[in-house]
């Protein structure tokens, strides 16, 4: 073989049937499961980088680092175009276990910086001669096992003088692939190259509000807080009753309507200072220790033979998506996380970051800390501030008794000590 393969005969190296081809920005006729490739219909000497193209995704993405700096545009193309394998015509390897049309459109339609609807393969859009690429595919249900497959042959086909000269020897793959099918990903120096999800702003309190048990959802409760990013913010504080011109303000009551009127502002992820640390350790957990653990027994297992049967391959590559599933949730935590810090001017009440003592009708003392819901550890003493004892709690301050509906019944706390 040589690196010059096509997508039709590499579909049929691997043991699948090939169709297509269909030209890009046409529809794909398959609305199965099944792995794709796009391929050029001859190979390029010189990778066709649009200059332009590679200005406007710098534009678009602000944060985009290249070796922890803020690249040039041509610093960029030259790096991207450093991963051209010059003998190749295959530009892109992807798999799908939804629809290949859906998929291949959307990868079609992602601007170029955008997550959605799908930036698989986004090095695609910084070239000029997409008009002139093809897309053939195969319908499989085992999507990831033939999309590793097929990667493997690729990397197998490319020539040792081409393999020397890429940035990254161990981790071939075709130009727009950044990450094999068992998760290793290829050395491009690049970072934050995609648009961060839309973070929920917090939004800033203007006065606290003592509300009914049953009512209370933490908003009125809030402490002195600041973004994850390290911007500081603090909640104007309550007034003096009889300070204001008009006296105290009356909640007003909550009517259908008024919950219908504008959009809804999208709930704050709260995090405490500790939690915030548990989450950072934990990702430098999985992305240092579990991640390549779980990539050396894929490996292990993928020499053990035939995919479709082999029992380690498929726990280790549950497993993967598992732990990929869990990272990106604590990168979104992160990322959007507002830090709870414990104010010293709460006036006795219990808000968010509060511990509280309470003791219940059989004299039985319980000692909650209530945190964000991304936290929340009932068995350890930790409880959300949107659940039902936590928000009956939120707002109260010691001597106060709250009552709380459970499955079992009514539950009685009275406060004993908020700190």
């Amino acid at each position: 073989m040589t690196s010059a393969l096509g997508a039709a005969e590499l579909l049929r190296e691997v043991g699948l049937l090939a169709d297509g081809p269909v030209v890009w920005g046409r529809p794909v006729p398959a609305k199965t499961a099944g792995v794709f490739v796009i391929e050029l219909s001859e190979p390029r000497p010189v990778a066709p980088i649009e200059l332009t193209r590679i200005g406007k995704w710098l534009e678009r993405v602000p944060d985009l680092r290249l070796g922890g700096e803020r690249p040039s545009s041509r610093s960029l193309a030259a790096r991207l175009a450093a991963f051209w394998i010059p003998s190749a015509r295959i530009l892109y390897i992807g798999s799908t276990d939804g629809s290949i049309g859906g998929r291949v459109e959307a990868i079609r339609n992602t601007p170029l910086g955008d997550r959605r609807p799908h930036s698989g393969g986004h090095w695609l859009h910084t070239l000029t001669a997409l008009d002139r690429t093809r897309i053939w595919w195969s319908r499989t249900d085992a999507v990831e096992e033939y999309e590793d497959a097929l990667l493997s042959a690729f990397a197998a086909a490319v020539p040792d003088a081409e393999r020397a000269r890429l940035p990254d020897t161990s981790v071939v793959l075709p130009f727009a692939n950044l990450r094999t099918a068992t998760g290793e990903r290829k050395a491009t120096g690049l970072a934050n190259s995609l648009l961060a999800t839309e973070s929920s702003r917090p939004v800033e309190i203007r006065r606290i509000v003592d509300v009914p048990p049953g009512e209370a959802d933490g908003a009125g409760g809030l402490p002195t807080r600041r973004a994850a990013g390290g911007t500081l913010r603090r909640a104007t504080r309550p007034k003096e009753a009889g300070s204001s011109r008009s006296g105290p303000r009356a909640t007003p009551p909550r009517s259908t309507a008024s919950r219908s009127a504008g959009p809804r502002r999208p709930e704050t992820t709260w995090v405490s200072a500790d939690g915030l640390e548990r989450l950072r350790a934990e990702q430098a957990e999985l992305i240092g220790v579990r991640r390549p653990e779980v990539i050396a027994r894929i490996r292990a297992a993928k020499e053990l033979g035939d995919l479709k049967e082999n029992a380690d391959y498929t726990a280790a590559r549950e497993e993967q998506s598992f732990l990929e599933g869990r990272i990106e949730s604590i990168e979104r935590t992160l990322r959007d996380a507002t830090v709870i810090e414990t104010a010293t001017d709460a006036g006795g009440r219990a808000r968010l970051g509060s511990t509280v003592t309470v003791e219940d009708d059989d004299g039985a003392t319980v000692v909650f800390t209530i945190v964000g819901s991304t936290e929340a550890d009932p068995a350890a003493g930790r409880i959300s501030n949107v659940s039902p004892v936590g928000r009956a709690l939120v707002g109260k301050s010691a001597g106060d008794v709250v009552s709380v509906a459970a499955p079992r019944g009514e539950l009685r706390y009275r406060l004993l000590e908020v700190s």
